[in-house]
């Protein structure tokens, strides 16, 4: 009878924003060594799930080593935070070494704050420690992919949605390739492009926008016979280091010139429509105008503050334009303050107080504004996302100012699904306003029940008015930076 084979399975996420002054501790990490992994994220819309949906059917037996995530995205990884989930990462995956394959699963923007390419690091040595057995990565469609991260892996896979929606398809995606790879005569070849640019904006969504074009061609390609993987992967732009850029990466079994031709073509189309990828936004006064103008339901996108992207959360930007505009509809925004949520906290549920709110973290961007609230409701910040995955925000206070609620929280929490809001007996569907600090993430959330949706212009740490950054460490000249970034669009076999 023969053996069953048998892969190990990783992760580790995190997406960094340089431009955040605060950090990512290893205590905003949810870890789950060995066999928590499985018991954490079995049956959730997760990469790790969708594996092992894959392995379970193909009779591939999991070795599960080792997972931490990010309660949300955030600022740098402290080098000593980094380098000992590091070493427990590898630790635990030195002691499954011994299985036919491997499947890592990272967003891939994330940073230290003395290193540039944690994920490089790690991905680098667990292709040294399998030797030549096959090693497949999958990552977000904003990871920064490296060039150690694509040497080290056979096959390298990526998200196809933004929003992101397809985190367990992908997982069975990466799954699926390594699965052929352990069944052998798979020969994966692959070709990459590195283009100078940096997108933002409402094109990227790929059912309406012009990346869904790109997306749909890679789709294409991986339907076919000799498809392996395809992708186009956009990078973080707030994760300010040296290999920020787009990469368009494609994997054949046995066809390079295939790769080649079809990594040219997404990275000619990429570029010659990067003008149409950056966002249009709309000033504070202008959206504050329309929200108190136009009937029925507003969204707020504050994608410079968005803590799903790596910001504070800390900005008060919206909030004070409601105010110096005497809005009067019902609104709904989060707000990170820990200072005021330990004064709620100490005051209690009817209270009344005046506290200053925001600009605690991010102070040269933000300044507090000072407010009479009444204290609603307190929480312990413990939640489920739409994904099934457990989030925590620390202490929650709901405070009311006039007709403006503010979910007020002691640590950052990503504010993209309807769950955050609900989960503190806030339901979206009765305000007049909601601000979501997100790009677009949101989208997928709030579409249905928006009667518009506002890209608003806020000062922020992860401001989709990318000139506004101050980028230090991206290598130059790269578009939109640069508006005479040019390019030689020629593939690269890996």
């Amino acid at each position: 009878m023969t053996a069953r084979q048998k892969v190990l399975t990783a992760f580790f996420f995190q997406e960094t924003s340089h431009f955040n002054p605060g950090v990512t501790t290893r205590d905003r990490f949810d870890i789950s060594p060995g066999e928590e992994l499985i018991e954490r994220y079995a049956g959730t819309n997760t990469y790790i799930a969708g594996g092992l949906d894959v392995f379970g059917r193909e009779g591939v037996d999991v070795v599960p080593t080792w997972g931490a995530s990010s309660v949300t995205s955030g600022g740098p990884v402290p080098a000593a935070d980094l380098d000992g989930m590091t070493d427990e990462m590898l630790e635990a995956i030195a002691a499954a070494k011994d299985a036919d394959g491997a499947y890592i699963a990272f967003h891939g923007a994330m940073a230290g704050v003395e290193e540039h390419d944690p994920e490089g690091r790690i991905l680098e040595q667990v292709r040294s420690m399998m030797g030549d057995r096959p090693v497949v990565a999958s990552y977000d469609l904003h990871a920064i992919l490296t060039d150690r991260l694509v040497r080290s892996a056979d096959v390298t896979v990526a998200l196809h949605t933004y929003p992101h929606t397809d985190m367990r398809r992908t997982g069975q995606r990466a799954a699926e390739a390594l699965v052929r790879l352990l069944r052998g005569g798979v020969r994966p070849a692959t070709a990459q492009v590195k283009l100078p640019m940096l997108v933002r904006g409402d094109e990227l969504i790929t059912k309406t926008g012009l990346f869904g074009q790109a997306i749909d061609r890679c789709k294409e390609f991986e339907g076919g016979e000799k498809g392996l993987s395809a992708l186009v992967n956009i990078g973080n732009p707030f994760t300010d280091v040296p290999e920020l850029r787009t990469n368009t990466l494609v994997t054949s079994d046995g066809e390079p010139q295939m790769a080649r031709d079809l990594a040219e073509e997404l990275a000619r189309f990429m570029w010659e429509h990067r003008g149409s990828m950056q966002a249009e936004l709309v000033s504070v006064e202008e959206a504050v105008a329309v929200a108190g103008r136009e009937p029925g339901l507003t969204v707020f996108s504050d994608a410079a503050d968005a803590t799903s992207s790596g910001a504070s959360g800390d900005s008060n930007w919206i909030l004070r334009g409601l105010i110096e505009a005497g809005y009067r509809k019902r609104a709904l925004l989060p707000l990170v303050d820990a200072a005021a949520v330990e004064a709620a906290f100490a005051r209690g549920v009817g209270s009344r107080l005046t506290v200053p709110l925001g600009g605690t973290v991010d102070r040269e961007r933000h300044q507090p504004v000072e407010c009479e609230v009444y204290v609603q409701s307190l929480h312990d910040g413990h939640f489920r996302t739409e994904s099934g995955e457990a989030s925590r925000a620390g202490r929650t206070a709901v405070l009311v100012s006039g007709g403006t609620v503010i979910m007020t929280t002691e640590f950052p929490v990503s504010i993209m699904g309807r769950r955050v809001f609900e989960s503190r007996g806030l339901n979206p569907i009765n305000f007049d306003l909601v601000v979501c600090k997100s790009p677009n993430g949101f989208r997928t959330h709030y579409e249905a029940i928006a009667d518009r949706i506002v890209p608003v212009d806020c000062p922020g740490s992860t401001s989709a008015n990318l000139q506004s950054l101050p980028y230090r460490n991206v290598t130059r000249p790269i578009y939109p930076l640069d508006e005479d970034a040019e390019t030689e669009i020629t593939a690269a076999l890996v």
